[in-house]
């Protein structure tokens, strides 16, 4: 396996884990895989340092709320000791998520981290999430991972 092959491999089970934390509200490994200097921007712009984002990680995933969760798309590009790992969800909400006519919401969000190598280890430094039109949504065929109330599901 050629250098940037393990390095792919490598950041893309970075990905999965960082999906599998944010599913799983397990705070501890995903501190473990962020940056001290961690910053997130959301999709209407909120900026978040990594300690206030990491106390709304502990509780924003509810899989009575988050039905459906979904990876898909994912695009992983290495310069140097630098990477971006792009990817999209598409996620359904129920209960509070309804719209006014008590329909489930169907959405998906992009998302562009960015990890550099610091003595030896990737850490998340960025992630940034944009919200994607219906237009621009990637095809199912591009999935690799699926999440039904908050259980991975075998593909």
């Amino acid at each position: 396996m050629s250098t940037d092959t393990k390095i792919h491999a490598e950041l893309s089970a970075l990905n999965a884990r960082f999906i599998h934390n944010y599913i799983t509200r397990d705070v501890a490994s995903h501190d473990a895989i962020t940056h001290p200097r961690f910053v997130n921007i959301s999709p209407s712009g909120r900026y978040w340092t990594k300690e206030p984002y990491l106390k709304y990680w502990a509780t924003a995933f509810d899989p009575n709320v988050v039905i459906y969760w979904d990876v898909r798309d994912e695009r992983i590009d290495i310069f140097g000791d630098t990477a971006l790992v792009r990817a999209t969800n598409k996620h359904t909400l129920r209960q509070n998520g309804q719209d006014i006519t008590g329909q489930d919401i169907t959405g998906m969000t992009t998302y562009t981290d960015t990890y550099i190598r610091e003595n030896g280890r990737w850490l998340c430094i960025q992630a940034q999430l944009t919200t994607v039109t219906p237009e621009f949504y990637p095809s199912d065929d591009t999935i690799i991972s699926v999440y039904l109330r908050g259980v991975k599901q075998p593909l």
